[in-house]
């Protein structure tokens, strides 16, 4: 098989799958893992970028809310433009956007490029994420799918672990232009990856844009959509502001904060494979149980995260929790929606960056207004409402 040998619309092959085709599940896992870099890395870019810059820290959070109002629009609208092109052409392209827009970033004179090129970000993650799931699972047959999908969603989670606070620890031993140049690199690597190992993916049919609002018809994908928005927006409400929050609230110093955020992204790929296996079975009590843990650690923390050891405790379970998001509610919306799985997706991936940008966006006015321990209590309200989303759909 050459890089360039069509995959067939559903895999027969229930006995042997090919090596190429699980390198390929690991080059999209690789791909996933440098986007979420990419949108996630002013996070610990924050208090560098508002001091070079002379921006405050809200305003500068506004490099997570750009990328992610506009990855919400584009997720369900490229897929459409695009039509039958091949996702593998489509995939590469966005990927080699990437690498443009964290050159724009690196050589930044001004805040204001700096978010004009965080908006192509948006566009590439929110493309990449539309077209990411439904490519997986076209690579392996129908039983492996939630492995695949569990891979392929692990790149992101391990963004944690080692994209966000490398990128934290290099802005604090160079600086954050270093951190931007760093991830195009990546990119670059990504770009390779995939053109030498992903077959041709002809298009299996085109989306129509009617097609995206009548998944909310359904009700389980109805509910899975609102599951995204309330647990994703609860998290990004509160982690934007991670860093201040366990200097101020912990009181843990500046240089630890890099290392503590390697062990929430540890915690969160341990959580990712934990509820991708836990989906298998059940997919509603995996999402239930994540909100839960997620909902008890933001709103304990104010009280039992004042202190480094508490703080560092609180954080490893909140990165167990939110690792188990994304795989969860993939793996929920791609059972309630098996025959419009690339629609349903970029409704999802809409919605996702949505509340990422939300979140974040709220965020910054409670920082700014209230305080960070009302940023924690925002996002337990958010995550809360959870389990109300999943009680409708199993009344439904």
């Amino acid at each position: 098989m050459t890089g360039t040998a069509a995959v067939p619309a559903t895999s027969t092959d229930d006995e042997r799958v090919p090596l190429r085709r699980w390198l390929a599940v690991v080059a999209m896992a690789v791909a996933t893992f440098a986007l979420v870099t990419v949108e996630s890395l002013p996070v610990g870019l924050l208090p560098f970028v508002g001091e070079d810059l002379h921006v405050s820290e809200g305003t500068a959070g506004l490099m997570v809310t750009v990328p992610g109002l506009v990855a919400a629009v584009t997720a369900p609208l490229l897929p459409v433009v695009i039509g039958r092109l091949d996702r593998r052409i489509a995939l590469v392209g966005l990927v080699a956007l990437m690498v443009l827009a964290n050159a724009l970033s690196a050589l930044a004179p001004g805040f204001a490029v700096l978010l004009g090129s965080r908006f192509l970000v948006g566009i590439s993650i929110g493309g990449f994420w539309a077209l990411a799931a439904g490519v997986a699972v076209r690579l392996v047959p129908e039983r492996l799918v939630p492995r695949a999908v569990s891979v392929v969603f692990g790149g992101a989670t391990a963004a944690n672990v080692l994209g966000v606070p490398a990128g934290t620890l290099i802005a604090g031993l160079a600086d954050w232009r270093t951190a931007f140049a760093v991830a195009g690199a990546l990119g670059l690597l990504v770009l390779a990856a995939l053109l030498l190992l992903l077959p041709a993916l002809p298009a299996q049919q085109a989306v129509r844009l009617r097609a995206l609002p009548q998944q909310l018809r359904h009700p389980v994908v109805r509910a899975g959509v609102l599951a995204t928005f309330l647990l994703v927006g609860g998290h990004f409400a509160a982690f934007t502001f991670v860093s201040p929050i366990l200097q101020d609230v912990s009181g843990i110093g500046e240089g630890a904060i890099g290392p503590l955020l390697l062990g929430f992204g540890a915690a969160g790929i341990l959580g990712n494979f934990l509820a991708g296996a836990a989906a298998e079975r059940n997919v509603r009590a995996t999402i239930l149980t994540v909100g839960a843990v997620l909902t008890a650690v933001l709103a304990v923390f104010p009280l039992a995260g004042r202190t480094p050891l508490g703080g560092t405790l609180l954080l490893l379970a909140w990165g167990l929790a939110f690792g188990g998001v994304p795989v969860g509610v993939q793996t929920w919306i791609l059972k309630a929606a098996p025959d419009s799985a690339e629609a349903a997706t970029a409704l999802n991936t809409s919605v996702y960056n949505l509340a990422i940008a939300l979140g974040a966006l709220f965020g910054a006015v409670v920082a700014t207004n209230l305080s960070l321990n009302g940023v924690l209590t925002t996002g337990a309200l958010f995550t809360l409402l959870t389990s109300l989303a999943l009680w409708s759909a199993r009344r439904s």
